[in-house]
């Protein structure tokens, strides 16, 4: 394969859900893809349907040492890295009181640590060449905080903070950061693979509905993971994609609600806030 083949893909996560279907995506552009995923072999069926442009490698995103072995598989095996896809993470729901925090680490460790370490490993080579972009899946979840989701919020949030700076600094070398914020989608969020931390008695009340929708939620969700593959492959082809890119309804107007709530407490307490200088 030559470096006129398309676009180069790296993606995280890929074995389900939004990493195996941008993959898919990936390929019918006529890009090429390095898919990964903990366990590789999950990935053989993928690997068929990539019709020669999609290879799979084993990526475990806590393990340094395996972050600089796909890194460099990518470039071995392509020449090139033009599209980095952060997708590897789960779910998890439990009021703050209730997560162990040996839990919570765990979980940083995946969605946070682990898709910057992956980030670090590719922008040399984005830069090097002046062009790129790292995709970081967040989620509505990255602006607002329901009830119950405190453990996975704080995830999305500190990727979307990190990455808000990272676009700003990259920009320079024109390398571009889409940070995409999808609302319920037919995944395997809700799933076996859905931590779920113990249960206080007293937190039913706030956590109670959260717990049950996330129990009943697979399935049933709205949204089409082959649809928002193509919109992100969309927003990457195109230079004028905004740095947070929306997909569902339910997004659209999860994320409108609270900026307006924002709004309207910032006008409230402006005096309040604007009364703090020295006189």
């Amino acid at each position: 394969m030559t470096n006129t083949d398309g676009r180069v893909w790296l993606i995280t996560g890929c074995s389900t859900g939004f990493g195996r279907e941008l993959a898919l995506a990936a390929v019918a552009a006529g890009d090429r893809v390095l898919a990964t995923a903990r366990r590789p072999e999950t990935l053989d069926e993928l690997v068929e349907q990539g019709a020669g442009r999609l290879r799979a490698a084993a990526l475990d995103v806590t393990d340094s040492a395996q972050v600089r072995a796909a890194v460099k598989t990518a470039l071995a095996e392509f020449g090139r890295i033009d599209v980095v896809v952060n997708n590897a993470g789960h779910g998890s729901v439990g009021a703050v009181e209730e997560l162990a925090v040996t839990d919570l680490r765990a979980l940083m460790d995946v969605m946070f640590f682990g898709a910057v370490e992956v980030t670090k490993a590719v922008l040399p080579h984005l830069r090097e060449q002046g062009s790129g972009v790292v995709v970081q899946m967040s989620s509505m979840g990255g602006q607002t905080a329901p009830p119950g989701f405190g453990a996975y919020c704080a995830a999305k949030f500190a990727l979307e903070g990190i990455s808000e700076s990272l676009a700003a600094e990259v920009a320079p070398f024109g390398v571009r950061v889409l940070i995409v914020e999808p609302g319920a989608f037919r995944t395997s969020f809700g799933g076996g693979a859905m931590h779920r931390s113990r249960e206080l008695d007293a937190y039913a009340a706030s956590t109670g509905d959260t717990r049950a929708a996330v129990n009943s939620m697979d399935g049933a969700q709205s949204g089409d993971p082959a649809k928002a593959a193509a919109a992100i492959v969309r927003a990457v082809g195109d230079p004028d994609a905004p740095l947070r890119l929306a997909l569902g309804a339910d997004a659209v107007e999860a994320i409108r609600a609270h900026h307006e709530s924002v709004a309207t407490d910032l006008a409230a307490w402006e005096d309040v806030s604007r009364a703090t200088a020295f006189s």
